[in-house]
Order: structure tokens, then sequence, then C-alpha cells
């Protein structure tokens, strides 16, 4: 069994949590998720079972999409709703200067990780020194938020926004620094992932179906390809005469592309299919001179 089950996580649940029961249901041990959702949060978590495994990073780094609920007026100790209130202000619920302030965090952000996060410091995780009592100075992280979009104004003192961002973005910091820049503060309330790479909401499956499934024997129902995955990357095929070459892992030149991107950029990740049309891996687009070449970047096979 080699695919990506898109999971829809609920609420309560870690992320190794799902990864230990679809492990049991399908009683595989090669399994791993794409990226750790909060137990409050709830929405798309793909797991890789079998070679899929190796497409984790690849998913990992996908944008990502969330609904999330700002509540203002409140800051936290975790930047979320579990967390201790540490403060509580008046908020004037001015919908033009909310929009403002939301506007301002669209773009190329350095983040601080907060606290209660997975972050390691000197071999640490931040939320294991956070429940010790200490704080420490974190680096800020490069991130970008493509779009923040506001759904609903919700009076006294909640907001809907719907976000696209990059891997890396704390929508629990993005919430809490726009409470900042309020004046009010404020935390994240409820966080919803509605996509991450080309996984969305819309085919996800929640645990207790995928029991049922498994139960029929029919969990590979459930099980989405390796090309699902990679539908976004662009496909370069390539000639029958190359197939012992491609499937060592060899420098394959442009010449025996049997078919490629109208526009080809160097250093550009492609999905690439042999004669057959057979997934064999991810390659990275490379250049000598005036012609292209592929060179293995993760072997599928």
């Amino acid at each position: 069994m080699d695919g990506i089950f898109n999971i829809y996580k609920e609420k309560g649940f870690t992320s190794h949590d799902v990864v230990a029961i679809v492990r049991r249901t399908i009683h595989m041990k090669k399994v791993g998720h794409t990226g750790t959702l909060d137990p409050d949060a709830e929405g798309v978590l793909p797991v890789c079972v079998g070679k899929a495994t190796k497409l984790s990073d690849v998913i990992m780094d996908g944008r990502k999409s969330y609904r999330a609920m700002l509540r203002l007026g409140v800051t936290t100790t975790t930047e979320d709703a579990s967390g201790e209130v540490l403060e509580t202000k008046a908020v004037v619920f001015d919908e033009g200067k909310i929009r403002a302030a939301v506007a301002a965090f669209i773009g190329r952000l350095e983040q601080v990780p907060p606290m209660y996060s997975a972050v390691k410091v000197n071999g640490k995780k931040l939320y294991e020194l956070a429940r010790e009592g200490k704080e420490i100075a974190r680096k800020a992280r490069t991130i970008e938020v493509y779009d923040i979009r506001i759904r609903r104004f919700l009076p006294p003192d909640r907001v809907e926004m719907d976000i696209d961002c990059s891997k890396g973005t704390y929508i629990r910091t993005l919430c809490a620094d726009i409470g900042k820049a309020l004046g009010c503060g404020g935390h994240m309330a409820e966080l919803l992932r509605t996509a991450t790479g080309s996984f969305s909401l819309e085919n996800a499956i929640k645990l207790d179906d995928l029991k049922a499934l498994a139960e029929q024997e029919r969990a590979e129902d459930a099980l989405l390809t390796m090309q699902e995955a990679l539908r976004d990357f662009p496909v370069i095929k390539i000639a029958e005469g190359s197939t012992k070459l491609l499937y060592n892992g060899g420098k394959i030149q442009e010449k025996y592309f049997t078919k490629q991107p109208k526009a080809l950029q160097e250093d550009e990740i492609a999905a690439v299919y042999d004669f057959e049309n057979h997934l064999v891996g991810l390659y990275t687009l490379k250049k000598e001179e005036t012609n292209f070449y592929i060179k293995p970047f993760k072997m599928l096979v």
C-alpha cells in the first residue's frame, strides 16, 4: 500500500495520535504525517504510507490554507484558547481599523515562533521549556502570508478569516500579532486547516470512516496516489531508450524528454515518468550551456 490518506483530523487528537491510529488500522509500520496540527485544531492532515513516506517533506513544503477565528481583547500564554489568560482589554470594534491591521500582515514577514511550539532550541522543544515556566529568546523566521480574507465580523470581539500562507507560519502568532497591532491583544479561538498542497477538505476522511473501510478490507478505497499528491508539479516523460538510465538514477538530457512543460526552468522540481507512464520520482532540472537535463531529487521506485 503506497499512497496518501487525506485525513480530517478532529479536535482532541495530536498529529502523532493520527499516525498511530492509521498504523494500527492498516497494519503497516511505514506511516508518517506531513506537518503537525495542534490538538485543538482540526482539518486536513495528509498521512503518507509505504513508499509515499518519501514525499512527506515535499507535501509539508506546500502552500497552506486555514480558516481561523480571531478573538480580540484577550491575550493568552499559548496564543490560543487553550492557554491561561494573561491580560484582557476593552475592544473598540472598528471594522475599518481591523481590515487595515489585517492587511498589514499580508506579504513576507519575520515571525517569532511561540514558546508553546515544537521548535527545537539546543535540542529541547520550546513547549517543554514553556511548561517548566521558562521563556527564552527565539530567532525570527521568514514566512509568507499570501492572502488574508475576512469572512465575517462578529462583534463584540471576533473576526473570522481565511488565510493562505507558507509552511512554518504559526496562525496563533499571526492572530496574537494582529491583536497587538490593534492595541487590544488577541488570540486564536478556533482553527481549521482547509488545504495543504494539493489536499483539501473536499476529499478528506475521518479516522472512524477509515476504520470502517478497513474492517471491510477496503482501506485502499480512501488511498490517494502519489501521482495525485504531485499533480501541481511540472511533468516530464522520458523516452523508452532511457528507461535503464532513468531507473538507475542517471542524468538524462533534454533530447530524451518525450513530454515536458512549455517552459523549462533551472532548479525547478519536476515529476518524472517513464515511457509507460509510471511515476519514477522527483527530479531537479539543471542546465548545461543551452541544454537542460534532469538529475534525481527523490526517487520513488
